[in-house]
């Protein structure tokens, strides 16, 4: 339908413009478009191809695409050849093959063979689908039904508009009202003089209402206001109708008796429903403004007064209901606060206090436990509401009041009184239709704007439809989704919404592009229903049509598409007996071998927008056609893009197409970008920048590839070094991070290990064992990287680059390593040697060490600068003498935190603190100590993430080891503090006895097991 829309656009321009729009004159001051006539010239023909400026609103608005040739376009289709779009073929011919040329350009790894377009231009495809909707209709519990139901219409495309179908107004579905009639009493009115009635801003009460072209035009029909309401069972309460007094309101023709009063918009909902005759046709008989009915009397059905009165209220929307509202004060806080204000303020609204009072307070039809019998009025006061602008706290207590009404209430008057609303609410509803006092209305949730350009309306109409809702056929599809992955509990909540409340679908229409109905070919296939299972054909479709999209041609079976019954598809998709068919039994055992090979399907990829209807129908046509063990394993879905952190659009400039990108950055750098972008279901952001460093980054990390490549004969071989084994052990615990990370499909948290992470640990690895030109370290010692290392590196990071980057890591593995076969058939990185998490706890705790030392002397010399202490900087080493670092280290940790922990310990019980830890440290005597509670809650945050474990505070590797085989590595690094010596001491062997500074004391004595300390001299 989208294609046919933009095709028939199209198809108006060029009678408009020429095929070449050589008749399009472009804007030269102001927005394009068709000039307007003015009103007093508007019976005189007008240029329709003539530009004038337009104003205001329409400026800024007008994104200068207004029409469908000049967004072809800007797509960059060449003029003389746009006109050919008229034909929605000309599309799935023109467009595809571009797809792929773009994709291939990206590196994406596609058997295009499987490629193939979903319409009837297909025959293949096309009996593949007739063959599931078949199946769907042949059901045991058939799926396809036949009936008249309420749908969203078109009446410019004339046939259903569904999601898919539509401009805006995607997921809006149909709203249910119930039309209540409020009878207009126009022998009253006409029975009193105009100058004997009450008057609304000087103007006599039902002035237009009983005029001689009213009346004329009405010939004796009885008159109604008609109200929309969700809620038949309140009709007990009535006391008034509202209407808003500015909006426009008309009186339509209903039948040869009766004429209604309400909204053009909805008069052409109900015309579409058949309450006025023939469909669509609408008989108007008069229009007026709101303040026209206001103090008008009525007769409202099942109201405890005889009368009622149309009263002014703020917030009536044309856009919503019938405009008009009928008003029950006991069950409504709008209506009661709504009364409450025309009677404090009769004056500035205009009406008469008898028009109200007297039915003020409200008369109680519903008892609620919580509030009583007068829900809205109770609510109302509690939350303190004073008028109709207290918008939030209004919707506050109509949500409350309707919830505890609807299913805590009872019925309080009338014939079925006594019993739950819940149970009398569709039998008040009967009983009013039955009675001729109301009627089944319906309308659109919100707007819905076709592709055609109209606003949709709600029919009512006989049409096929899928019975999505239906009890079993729901609990199938919940089963089937409880098994599935979602990767995201976010998406599994959406589906699980959605399958509560989708009911029946449309899945036909009158035109547009797709499948016909095998049974009914007057319509066609809906766009959102034949597109459910179409993965199973990706499983034959080579063999059937394979290099061709259109299945012009046979594929390798050499089969004909005419002999693709129901029954030979049955064979290859539900294991069927044997078809008689012309089509040779191997080529039939191939195919079903092929979908035995590929199905169930392992994943769905899509759209977050598209588990409202396509991802969902998914699941329920998978679990309709085929058996549980071949229903979908996972679905995977996804946000939109945004460019730069702004939605992408034309209008703006902010727009960016994949051939673009690739022309601009290169595949992989646009890769590395979109891999950044973001994981999850929020939207992704592909940054400029990004995609622009990703350039230097991949070209740098070639040019260290082939510059070490070319220098492996001198490096180091033989047994692994401490500095070796942290390496290897990193790239190890990396491969699998990574690993998870592509497994969940978060592949920016994967691209973070594949590149950052590994660019790190190399870098570390590389620090601690190859010189840096430091001139402090001119004459050291280095032992250089091991060379069977520096190769595994490169292996290691071209194969885990490899799905975001592809080309680079191919030359990283083919030209730079000069492997025999392509990455792409190599195997994930595997390492026979397990990760040693104590060398890489090792590890992280040298590192820390040299951060903590820089970092503290960092500190302390800005201290100094601020203070200018003279002092300060009289104790410290001169700053260009050379230093020797004393590192304190500790075999124990001090006797108050372990007697501490113990104490914390006794008050763990079932996972979690029991809250009496204040008396366990009493009853160690601990309390007095201040050291202790600031400990305590720094612990027992680390064990409620951690858990139990927690309280094991023993290191994971051997400090003074760990300490001692980094004694260079350390010294190295603190280099440009004139470090030229470090000593490792224990904490228990320093004093002043033993021949230490007052300063080495203090400093050894904060040392714990992990947490060395340290002093410069």
């Amino acid at each position: 339908m989208p294609i046919k829309a933009c095709a028939d656009k199209l198809k108006k321009e060029v009678e408009l413009f020429g095929s070449n729009f050589e008749r399009y004159v472009e804007e030269v001051d102001g927005s394009e478009g068709p000039a307007t006539p003015e009103k007093k010239d508007a019976k005189e023909n007008t240029d329709p191809t003539k530009i004038v400026k337009k104003h205001g609103k329409a400026v800024s608005k007008n994104t200068g695409l207004k029409y469908q040739f000049q967004i072809m376009r800007s797509m960059g289709v060449p003029n003389e050849e746009i006109h050919l779009f008229a034909d929605p073929t000309h599309w799935l011919y023109y467009f595809p093959p571009k797809a792929i040329d773009d994709l291939k350009l990206l590196g994406l790894h596609v058997d295009w063979r499987r490629s193939f377009i979903t319409t009837d231009v297909n025959p293949y495809f096309d009996s593949f689908v007739r063959w599931q909707f078949n199946t769907l209709r042949n059901h045991a519990q058939p799926k396809i039904k036949f009936g008249e139901r309420y749908t969203i219409y078109s009446p410019l495309d004339g046939q259903p508009c569904m999601d898919h179908d539509r401009a805006s107004g995607e997921g809006v579905g149909v709203q249910e009202y119930t039309g209540i009639k409020l009878q207009v009493l126009m022998d009253e009115l006409t029975a009193t003089p105009l100058q004997s009635r009450d008057k609304v801003k000087d103007i006599p009460v039902g002035k237009y209402l009983t005029s001689s072209e009213v009346l004329a035009a009405l010939k004796g029909k009885q008159l109604f206001m008609v109200a929309a309401t969700l809620r038949p069972e309140t009709m007990y309460g009535q006391t008034n109708c509202f209407v808003g007094v500015d909006l426009e309101y008309g009186i339509y023709q209903v039948s040869a008796s009766e004429a209604w009063i309400c909204t053009e918009r909805s008069a052409k909902n109900m015309s579409f429903q058949g309450l006025f005759g023939p469909r669509g046709e609408i008989t108007k008989l008069g229009a007026c403004k709101g303040i026209d009915l206001i103090g008008v009397p009525l007769k409202a059905p099942l109201a405890q007064y005889p009368k009622v009165y149309t009263l002014p209220m703020e917030g009536v929307l044309a856009t919503k209901g019938t405009g008009v509202v009928t008003s029950v004060p006991s069950d409504s806080p709008d209506d009661f606060i709504t009364m409450q204000d025309l009677i404090k303020k009769s004056g500035f609204y205009n009406v008469q206090l008898k028009w109200v009072e007297p039915f003020m307070p409200p008369k109680p039809i519903i008892q609620t436990p919580n509030y009583g019998n007068m829900a809205a009025v109770t609510v109302v006061e509690k939350l303190k509401i004073q008028s109709q602008k207290d918008k939030v706290k209004l919707a506050e207590a109509k949500e409350i009041v309707y919830k505890e009404g609807f299913y805590s209430g009872v019925i309080l008057v009338g014939q079925f009184k006594g019993k739950p609303v819940q149970e009398v609410k569709p039998l008040i509803k009967e009983y009013l239709i039955a009675q001729a006092q109301a009627f089944t209305y319906c309308e659109p949730e919100g707007q819905v704007i076709s592709r055609s350009g109209d606003e949709c309306v709600v029919t009512l109409a006989d049409q096929w439809y899928m019975d999505y809702g239906e009890e079993s056929w729901r609990k199938t599809a919940e089963e089937c989704l409880s098994k599935m992955e979602t990767f995201q509990q976010e998406t599994r909540n959406q589906f699980e919404k959605n399958l509560e409340w989708l009911g029946q679908w449309a899945c036909s229409r009158s035109f547009g592009l797709g499948s016909r109905l095998p049974w009914d070919p007057t319509y066609l296939i809906e766009s959102l229903s034949d597109s459910t299972i179409y993965m199973a054909y990706y499983t034959v479709a080579h063999i059937l049509h394979g290099g061709n999209l259109d299945g012009s041609k046979p594929g390798s079976g050499n089969v004909s598409a005419t002999d693709l019954t129901d029954d030979v598809w049955n064979y290859i998709m539900l294991n069927g007996p044997a078809p008689k068919s012309k089509i040779p039994k191997a080529t039939l055992d191939k195919m079903r071998h092929e979908f035995e090979f590929f199905y169930p399907l392992d994943l769905r990829c899509s759209g977050k927008d598209l588990i409202n209807n396509h991802l969902t129908f998914f699941i329920y046509n998978h679990t309709a056609v085929f058996p549980p063990e071949k229903w979908p394993l996972a679905v995977r879905s996804n946000g939109h893009l945004l460019l730069n952190s702004e939605k992408m659009s034309k209008s703006t400039g902010n727009f960016m197409t994949l051939q673009e990108a690739i022309q601009r950055y290169g595949a992989d750098a646009t890769r590395f970008a979109l891999a950044d972008a973001g994981d999850g279901n929020e939207d992704a952001n592909f940054l400029y920048k990004t995609a622009d460093d990703a350039i230097l980054k991949l070209y740098s990390e070639k040019e260290w590839a082939e510059d070490t490549a070319r220098d492996l004969a001198g490096m180091r071989t033989g047994s692994l070094t401490w500095n070796d084994r942290v390496f290897e052990s990193e790239m190890t615990r990396i491969v699998a991070a990574a690993d998870k990370a592509y497994s969940a499909m978060l592949y920016r948290e994967a691209l973070k290990c594949a590149y950052y992470d590994l660019q790190n640990a190399r870098n570390e690895y590389r620090k601690a064992t190859v010189t840096n030109n430091d001139p402090g370290l001119q004459n050291e010692k280095w032992e250089g990287m091991h060379r069977d290392l520096v190769v595994r590196f490169i292996e290691v990071q071209a194969l885990v680059m490899c799905p975001i980057t592809p080309h680079w890591s191919e030359y990283l593995w083919s030209t730079v390593l000069k492997k025999p076969i392509s990455v792409q058939k190599a195997l994930w990185p595997t390492h026979n040697v397990p990760v040693d998490a104590s060398i890489l706890k090792g590890a992280e705790y040298v590192r820390d060490v040299v951060y903590r030392i820089r970092a503290a002397e960092d500190a302390a010399a800005r201290k100094k600068t601020k203070k200018g202490g003279k002092e300060a900087a009289a104790a410290s080493p001169a700053p260009d003498a050379p230093k020797t670092l004393r590192v304190f280290y500790a075999h124990s940790f001090p006797a108050w935190q372990d007697a501490a922990l113990d104490a914390l310990k006794s008050t763990w019980v079932d996972g979690a603190f029991n809250g009496k830890e204040r008396d366990a440290l009493k009853g160690a005597g601990l309390t007095s100590d201040k050291r202790v509670m600031p400990f305590i809650a720094m612990m027992k945050k680390t064990i409620e993430m951690l858990g139990e474990s927690g309280f094991d505070r023993r290191l994971e590797f051997n400090e003074v080891d760990t300490l001692k085989s980094n004694a260079d590595y350390i010294r190295r690094e603190l280099v440009s503090m004139k470090v030229t010596k470090v000593d490792y001491i224990v904490k228990d062997n320093v004093s002043v006895a033993a021949g230490y500074a007052e300063e080495d004391v203090k400093a050894a004595d904060s040392a714990v097991p992990g947490v060395p300390t340290y002093r410069l001299v």
